[in-house]
């Protein structure tokens, strides 16, 4: 549904170019937001989102996109500022790029550990950190982590990406504080303003290419483990982030909101 929650506003979203990231640039779009779309390798797959959201939009909403490597600062401060440069301002960043390397804890090496926590946490700090600045000097701004609900509750075969995701829920509260600090010490913190918010999304079981190789059966436990007995919907995730990024959610910072049908009930 269309709307102008957001209009006027820039949103940088980490892997932006698929499944869930896709889903909350076209919902973000939805709500009058710029698009800055974050993306690592697929330059095939980045293209096809642009000529997609150009198709869609017709012009317009403007979008781009943007290659790094998120467990690299260096990338991460050259992608705020390219965001910067190409549109004026950044308002909203929405932290969802992430990776999985599944093995059991007594399987897993030094390298799957290392390479999980360096893209999904360090990369979400990485990513935050030129954010929070831009977001802090100017008196407003949404930061939004996607996590997992397995960050919450663990997942066999899943050690590093536990530990990755969990790891987002202190540092959504951590940077949710230190933000509201940085403002009231700079006099910015006011009743009515904006303000600088972060929070985070913890998605459960989610219907995209992540989940194509599963089997079937595997799949129906799946989904008999989740009270609303079915997998959630990548749009499911994108409007409660959208919510989260609107000026009217100014009073909601270090917050994690479960969007998982019930699983960890």
């Amino acid at each position: 549904m269309a709307g102008d929650k957001l209009s006027g506003r820039v949103a940088l979203v980490t892997g932006g170019t698929r499944g869930i990231g896709a889903a909350i640039c076209r919902s973000m779009a939805s709500q009058g937001a710029a698009i800055a779309a974050g993306f690592s390798g697929n330059t095939e797959r980045a293209d096809q989102f642009l000529k997609a959201f150009d198709d869609d939009y017709d012009g317009r909403v403007r979008a781009t996109v943007h290659q790094g490597n998120i467990s690299r600062p260096e990338d991460c401060r050259r992608v705020v500022q390219e965001v910067l440069d190409q549109h004026g301002r950044l308002d909203i960043l929405v932290n969802n790029a992430g990776i999985t390397i599944d093995k059991m804890a007594m399987k897993m090496s030094v390298e799957d550990w290392n390479t999980v926590l360096a893209v999904n946490l360090s990369g979400s700090f990485f990513m935050a950190q030129p954010a929070l600045e831009h977001m802090v000097d100017r008196g407003t701004g949404r930061i939004i982590f996607v996590s997992s609900v397995i960050g919450e509750t663990g997942n066999i075969g899943q050690a590093n990406y536990a530990a990755s995701k969990s790891g987002m829920l202190g540092l959504t509260k951590t940077l949710a504080k230190e933000a509201a600090f940085l403002l009231q010490r700079a006099g910015k913190l006011q009743d009515d303003g904006i303000g600088v918010t972060v929070n985070t999304v913890t998605p459960g079981f989610v219907a995209t290419e992540m989940l194509e190789n599963v089997p079937e059966k595997v799949l129906d436990k799946i989904r008999s483990q989740i009270p609303l007995g079915r997998l959630c919907h990548p749009d499911e995730i994108a409007r409660v982030v959208h919510f989260l990024a609107a000026d009217a959610s100014a009073y909601i910072t270090g917050q994690v909101w479960g969007v998982n049908g019930g699983l960890d009930m």
